[in-house]
Order: C-alpha cells, then structure tokens, then sequence
C-alpha cells in the first residue's frame, strides 16, 4: 500500500464538470499538478509550470474525498513529471475512484496503474514540441486509454491523419480531435473529418464554452 507520507508540489485541486474526453461533463475532482517540460504554442495552463504547494498525499486525497466524487482527473502542467505521480494515481484507485491522467505524451507512461484511464496527447508540428512525442508509448495503449491530437491548422490536421494510418491508432483506443480554442474553428475540422471518414471523436472543451474560456473551472 503507498505511503501517505508520499508528497506532491500541486497547483490546484477543484471540483468541476470534465471538459473533454468521453466523461465530459461529469462531475469530477481535478488534481493539478506542478511543472511541464514541454512549452506549446497553445498551452492554457501555463500558470502550472512554476509555484504551487507541497502538499502531502493524505491531504490531498481528504481534499479529493471532501467532494465525494465518483471520478478524479490527474493533470497538469505535465503530471508524470513528478515520480510520485504514480504513487497517488494508484491511491486514487485504492481509493475507488474512477481516474484518468492527462499526459503531454513526451514521458513513459509504462509504470501507470493499469486501472488508470490515460488520455495521451500526440504533439503536432503546430504545438512546437513534436519532436517530443515518446513513440514507444503507443504500444502500451489499450481499449481503455485514449488519444488526443490538439490540432492548429489544416497541415496539423493532414499529419495527424497520416500518423493514424502510420501506427494503426483506430484498432487500439478511441482517438480524439479537438481545435485550438480560438484559432481553428470547430466546425471546420469537423467538416474535415467528415469529408475523410475518419475514425475520431471531434471534441470541444466544454470549460471553455461553459466559463469563459478558463482552462480549468
């Protein structure tokens, strides 16, 4: 059994509805944790990089249990990042939450609990940092995890499609489109998608529509 002795730097910890995946808008609790080795062009948290608290992992998951919820959301800046990441991830599960983890996609996913919903983005030119992507990742996803492609423009939008085809993505996990919020408009990748009968989720992000464009609540 982990350690609550455990400690983690944390930015913030809310209660709101999920905004994106296939449990959007489902009340769920959302542990943000401190710091990110990547810098997108589109990043909306990027108050997560530096700051927060050291907080310890009993705390936060009496924090967490003060909302009863039935689905916690690990994020960040980057959470893999912190080693004890994976220490509270399977806590959360002991604990018998629903969880999911939001990876930039340029660390090893390899040692998550496997009762964790991981939801990895593949980095596209348009983000800066995809010659970050840690390919080896993909072969450790399964029907339960998910995939995210944030897409800048039409040429993210053209590479994207290739990578599907390149790693055969569709016949692993659900895989998930969503446009920079402000800088492509939804309905054209939608039409894009479409057109190309492809094999994806279009996502917007529901925070965003429902609270002005906050990235987290």
């Amino acid at each position: 059994m982990p350690s609550t002795g455990a400690q983690l730097r944390i930015t913030e910890i809310f209660y709101s509805l999920q905004g994106e995946t296939h449990r959007v808008g489902l009340p769920t609790v959302f542990i943000r944790l401190t710091g990110c080795p990547l810098r997108c062009t589109y990043c909306d948290t990027a108050y997560a990089f530096t700051g927060g608290a050291t907080v310890a992992l009993s705390n936060i998951l009496e924090q967490v249990a003060a909302h009863a919820p039935r689905y916690v959301t690990v994020t960040g800046g980057e959470p893999l990042a912190q080693k004890n990441c994976i220490v509270l991830l399977r806590a959360l599960c002991d604990a018998g939450y629903e969880v999911s983890l939001e990876t930039g996609g340029a660390l090893d996913i390899s040692e998550v609990d496997a009762r964790v919903m991981r939801v990895v983005d593949i980095k596209t030119p348009g983000s800066g940092e995809s010659q970050k992507n840690r390919w080896e990742n993909l072969a450790l996803l399964n029907a339960h995890d998910e995939i995210k492609f944030v897409l800048c423009d039409e040429a993210d939008y053209h590479w994207a499609k290739n990578i599907i085809d390149q790693y055969q993505l569709a016949q692993q996990c659900p895989i998930l489109f969503s446009p920079v919020h402000g800088t492509m408009h939804p309905t054209q990748l939608a039409e894009w998608i479409l057109r190309d009968h492809l094999p994806v989720r279009l996502q917007v992000q529901l925070h965003k529509i429902l609270w002005d464009n906050s990235a987290g609540h």
